[in-house]
């Protein structure tokens, strides 16, 4: 039985948000709003060749990554947000509306207050 009086964070919700509001969003006024509001301050993305910390800093890896994607791609949810003890995992796919997938991942999130505390992409090996 748990003791812990803390509510479990919206998993699905909170890490959806990110992909749509953050890594599939191009303007850039609107990204760096939801950063703010989906992020913690000190927030940490950690990506396999980057890591960026706080919100100016994660705006600019996001843009630099969209930046070199086709203006349709987008990244859309593999199925729902899981996680417990602060810790979600979401599972996405990358590519044209509609086409072929170019590139799979895996999102793990540490969730503190609400907010991504930093966040890790895995990104699925090259078929």
């Amino acid at each position: 039985m748990s003791t812990s009086t803390e509510s479990s964070p919206d998993y699905d919700r909170l890490m959806r948000a990110n992909l749509a509001r953050v890594f599939s969003e191009r303007d850039a006024g609107r990204r760096i709003a939801a950063i703010r509001e989906l992020y913690a301050e000190d927030a940490v993305l950690h990506e396999p060749d980057h890591s960026a910390t706080g919100p100016a800093a994660i705006d600019a890896a996001v843009s630099a990554l969209l930046s070199r994607l086709p203006p349709d791609y987008a990244f859309t949810a593999s199925g729902p947000a899981i996680g417990h003890h602060g810790v979600g995992r979401l599972r996405w796919q990358a590519g044209p509306p509609n086409g072929p997938v170019a590139a799979a991942g895996m999102d793990i999130a540490h969730i503190q207050d609400g907010r991504i505390h930093s966040l890790h992409v895995f990104l699925e090996p090259a078929a």
